[in-house]
């Protein structure tokens, strides 16, 4: 047992300083990058610092695996160069079992990832967003999705709207039940206008069914009209509406059950989501797989030969599967493969495979 808490926490160790090193590094160049986006606004050294402790975390929470993957080739080369393999087989340990410790710390970092870096991951996504959009002066649109319904703030120049909708399409270009409320730029309201059907066309969205009420009148009751169809003016488009969904990984995963519940209960489509949600459950098995895929190639004396085009080897098998995985994922969310599928089977394939070459390379 202590040979095993010794292993586990060699490779904490090691996965802890490539974390670190590579936040560091990451840190460092999108400093560069914040200050070429914004050098129209002449960003601080400081603020540019604060963009990217925002904006890294999301990169690095993406990279976890291949960190892991690192860390393992970093561990078994140190116990091969310094004959603790041998040590360790010689005390009749096979390779299978001294490979369980570094495995089961790796599940745990998965299970760490997902139940606090993802909502820490969350939560710099949003800031870095807001933030972002502060020093662009861009406010945007911003939609919000909630059991009341859907809520969409849309700005122009001379006013700034806010849309609230029983339901919605799929891509969010035609709304049902729908309220516009149209504010001045001094923030005093305008307009209240309600339709049956809502739909976004070029430049303006087409309501059909519609009463409006001037809010600037003493009386809005007594002028409001009544109209088969109507215009309103929008600077949106269907691609800025889908934008303003943002990512899956934007949602905490504590808060993405009820917020696919929500989706559906809207009308749009929560696949990405439900892919994404799916994904996240299987990152700790999918990270300890890795290990398992740098330990069937790495477990070996650094005497024998060709070293080097192992850990080469374990390199491009670990990029492979951490590749297939996000194609796995893209291929669900376009509904080409089950959600299940895209989510348990890279994970499940990249375990069988190392532990394959495993049973085959080590005599046990």
């Amino acid at each position: 047992m202590k040979l095993q808490f010794y292993f586990a926490r060699k490779f904490l160790w090691f996965t802890a300083g490539l974390f670190v090193t590579f936040a560091i590094f990451m840190i460092l160049l999108d400093m560069v990058e914040q200050m070429r986006r914004f050098d129209d606004i002449g960003l601080t050294f400081t603020a540019a610092l604060h963009l990217s402790a925002l904006s890294v975390p999301e990169t690095l929470y993406l990279i976890l695996p291949l960190i892991v993957m690192l860390a393992t080739l970093a561990l078994f080369l140190s116990l091969a160069r310094t004959s603790e393999l041998v040590v360790t087989r010689a005390a009749g340990r096979s390779a299978i079992r001294a490979m369980i410790a570094p495995a089961l710390a790796a599940f745990f970092v998965g299970v760490l990832g997902v139940a606090v870096i993802n909502p820490f991951v969350a939560a710099t996504k949003h800031a870095y967003e807001s933030l972002a959009a502060e020093y662009s002066g861009n406010g945007g649109s911003t939609l919000s999705v909630s059991r009341d319904g859907l809520w969409l703030r849309q700005g122009r120049p001379q006013s700034q709207s806010v849309i609230r909708a029983e339901r919605a399409n799929l891509d969010g270009t035609e709304l049902y039940d729908v309220t516009f409320l149209t504010f001045d730029t001094d923030g005093g309201p305008r307009r209240r206008a309600e339709a049956k059907v809502a739909r976004l066309g070029q430049g303006a969205w087409d309501l059909e069914d519609v009463k409006v009420w001037p809010l600037d009148v003493p009386n809005p009751e007594a002028e409001a009209e009544i109209h088969a169809t109507f215009q309103i003016p929008s600077p949106l488009t269907r691609e800025q509406i889908r934008d303003s969904f943002g990512t899956p990984s934007a949602v905490p995963i504590w808060e993405l059950p009820a917020y696919i519940a929500n989706l559906d209960n809207a009308g749009f489509s929560a696949r990405s989501h439900r892919v994404w949600f799916q994904m996240e459950l299987a990152l700790p098995f999918f990270i300890a797989s890795m290990v398992m895929i740098g330990a069937g190639f790495t477990m070996r004396h650094t005497r024998f030969a060709r070293t080097g085009l192992m850990v080469l080897l374990a390199l491009l098998m670990g990029f492979s599967a951490f590749f297939i995985r996000n194609f796995a994922q893209i291929l669900g969310q376009n509904g080409d493969i089950p959600v299940m599928l895209a989510a348990w089977a890279p994970p499940a394939i990249a375990a069988m495979m190392s532990l394959g070459l495993l049973l085959h390379t080590e005599d046990g």
